[in-house]
């Protein structure tokens, strides 16, 4: 018996049925059919949806990233920074921060604890002698040098930059196949950030603005580098696990970056019109020698630098002394390193509270502050002599890091307050030099010290003690002295 409704004309729609009857009906032969499409579909999405998160993260980070610039920058521009040019030298002092921290904690790994106890105080004791020359020979010579040559200024201090850049590249080899050019490059890195700081001592004065002190606009370019070398430092350890030499080629980068930021300061770094030179002797009465007009420091700017010597050398030699002291005479269960971090880290806590401070405070007593600086360091050392432990470490660490900056920052403000602006330049170059001298001596003094903890805190408390009362003395006999008429 047959139907009588007619039979379907062949089509496209009987087509795609014989299409689908004949195709495969494994899901692996068939992307997208059968019983692998859900599968796949959701390792598509989960791969879409991992997109749109790591796009949403990397738009949060560049938008945080571009505020934590824009604050930055708008921190440094303030109260005329930005018009007068200091804010391009405070970015510079971040970048010689961040690069100087990637330098010191490769060499710290490769001189301190990869080397015997006595070979590794014999090769710092010989590294911090050699710098000792070097700057009792720049002292009295890089100052008034770069006051000569006034178009020179923002060149020298790009060239302390390239120097860095190019010794960090041969320290990054040199570590590695315990080159005979280690010491060299290294010695060249520690001269070059130290004619940094001199050469950016001088030029702060230059680029001062008018609504800003000199003891605020220099505390505002140390917090810089703290604020620089604290950013740089996990970056460098996270380069040096790899080993010393990545965190010596990060350092590299980072002064490749501070060189173009040296070139690029404002043309008032060469100015010198008008400055002359100081010399370190008690009158305040002016000379004329030659072309140039010299004078005498006065005696408050004597007295301020006399007494942060004190400081400065104590802090040489707590970080010489504790760097071999805690690796051989470890406290406890603790480690080495990490007590040293512990010490090293309460002096940069306190550093940071100085600058603070002195950034912060319209007033300071220059004088009452550098002597409350120098007899601090000497009692908290005497505390720490006679009780010695972690917690009276950590005490003398802040206290060390405090004194330093609130003496350096009362030394500024004395020498803008009593030295004319045209030699201020010069009075700073000489002037961080010393300081520069006396951290040297106090750490190769530390590195010498026998590995005793109550004896080595005991002579160092001594030692400020003995120059505190120097310091007091010799102000007293000035003041006791007639008047020159």
């Amino acid at each position: 018996m047959t139907s009588d409704r007619p039979e379907p004309a062949p089509g496209p729609q009987s087509e795609r049925s014989d299409t689908a009857t004949d195709a495969p009906r494994s899901g692996a032969d068939a992307p997208g059919t059968g019983a692998g499409a859900p599968r796949a579909g959701a390792v598509r999405r989960s791969f879409a949806g991992a997109a749109r998160g790591a796009r949403a993260a990397g738009r949060g980070a560049g938008t945080a990233g571009q505020f934590a610039v824009a604050q930055t920058r708008r921190a440094t521009r303030a109260e005329g920074a930005g018009d007068s040019g200091l804010s391009r030298l405070i970015e510079l002092h971040a970048f010689n921060a961040a690069g100087d921290a990637a330098v010191a904690i490769s060499l710290a790994g490769t001189l301190f604890f990869q080397v015997p106890t006595g070979e590794a105080r014999g090769q710092v004791a010989l590294f911090l002698g050699l710098t000792m020359l070097p700057f009792a020979i720049v002292a009295p010579l890089i100052g008034p040098f770069l006051d000569r040559f006034s178009h020179g200024r923002r060149w020298a201090v790009g060239a302390t930059m390239a120097i860095r850049c190019f010794l960090c590249w041969v320290l990054a080899t040199a570590v590695v196949t315990e080159s005979d050019w280690l010491f060299p490059a290294a010695l060249g890195c520690l001269v070059a950030s130290k004619a940094y700081g001199v050469t950016r001592a001088a030029a702060v004065p230059r680029l001062l603005p008018p609504d800003l002190t000199l003891v605020k606009a220099n505390a505002r370019v140390s917090l810089a580098g703290v604020v620089g070398a604290g950013l740089s430092a996990p970056l460098a350890i996270l380069a040096s696990t790899f080993g010393p030499e990545w965190s010596l080629r990060y350092g590299f980068l980072v002064f490749v970056l501070a060189t173009i930021w040296a070139i690029r300061l404002p043309q008032k770094v060469d100015a010198s019109q008008g400055e002359g030179e100081m010399v370190l002797t008690g009158s305040t009465d002016e000379v004329r020698t030659g072309r140039r007009p010299r004078t005498r420091i006065p005696g408050a700017v004597a007295f301020a630098l006399r007494a942060n010597c004190g400081p400065r050398w104590f802090s040489g030699f707590l970080t010489m002394f504790m760097a071999f002291l805690l690796r051989d005479n470890p406290i406890g269960e603790w480690r080495p390193e990490v007590l040293l971090g512990l010490v090293i880290g309460a002096a940069g806590l306190g550093n940071t509270i100085g600058i603070t401070i002195g950034s912060l405070l319209r007033r300071l007593n220059p004088a009452m502050t550098v002597v409350l600086a120098l007899l601090a360091d000497v009692v908290v050392a005497t505390l720490a002599a006679l009780f010695y432990g972690l917690a009276t470490l950590v005490l003398l660490g802040l206290t060390a890091g405090l004194a330093q900056s609130l003496a350096k920052l009362s030394l500024d403000s004395t020498i803008q307050r009593d030295i004319p602006s045209r030699i201020q330049a010069s009075a700073f170059a000489r002037s961080d030099t010393t300081l520069q001298l006396a951290w040297v001596i106090g750490g190769f003094v530390g590195i010498v010290m026998p590995l005793m903890p109550q004896l080595g805190l005991g002579i160092a408390a001594g030692v400020l003690g003995l120059w505190a009362a120097f310091v007091l003395f010799s102000r007293s006999d000035r003041a006791s002295r007639p008047a020159r008429t």
